[in-house]
């Protein structure tokens, strides 16, 4: 009776550990916000609050700077933002839902399209408006800092600035010192 109790309690052990191993850390969406720093993809859940509003983006990349408008809508479930010209015509959609992000335009060709990591877009949103606390822990488990003061947000590699987030009633601006691009999204983030 005994070694059928430990046979069962074996089973049962090894059924866990087999269940634990089908989610793996390369299942899961990340982004080198560093070269040493691999930030996972928080879900969706973690959002700080719902978003439902039109913006409206700037972004200087290697001189360029570059404006789209965009309807995000960003709950519990997803990340949706639909990326539209000054004339109202679909540049694109870029969405996050269920641990997968897709980036797909009519405009660009599909060869450029499958080179854009939209992971990575959807990191720089989740380090603007997710939930600190979340958002902190994940961090530091990649040996990074987060520092909140007045609503803004710093994200330090030691004592070394990389990402700085300034938020105010209107606006949002993401300065990555390390990749060394800029957004600024404003609408109304009250």
């Amino acid at each position: 009776m005994r070694n059928i109790k430990v046979f069962f309690v074996f089973l049962v052990c090894t059924a866990c550990v087999l269940s634990c191993a089908s989610i793996t850390r390369k299942s899961m969406l990340y982004v080198n916000i560093t070269n040493n720093s691999k930030f996972i993809l928080l879900p969706t859940s973690a959002i700080e609050q719902s978003i439902d509003m039109a913006q409206f983006l700037s972004a200087e990349f290697r001189g360029q700077t570059y404006f789209l408008n965009a309807w995000v809508k960003a709950d519990e479930d997803a990340i949706e933002m639909l990326l539209f010209n000054e004339l109202g015509a679909s540049m694109g959609e870029l969405s996050y839902r269920n641990g997968t992000a897709l980036f797909s335009s009519p405009v660009f060709p599909r060869s450029v399209t499958r080179a854009i990591k939209p992971e990575y877009a959807i990191a720089d949103f989740q380090l603007c408006f997710y939930d600190p606390i979340l958002l902190a822990q994940s961090l530091e488990d990649i040996g990074l800092t987060l520092e909140i003061a007045n609503g803004s947000r710093r994200i330090l590699n030691g004592n070394e600035v990389i990402i700085e987030i300034t938020r105010t009633a209107n606006s949002v601006k993401l300065v990555n010192h390390l990749r060394k691009y800029t957004y600024t999204l404003e609408g109304d983030f009250q």
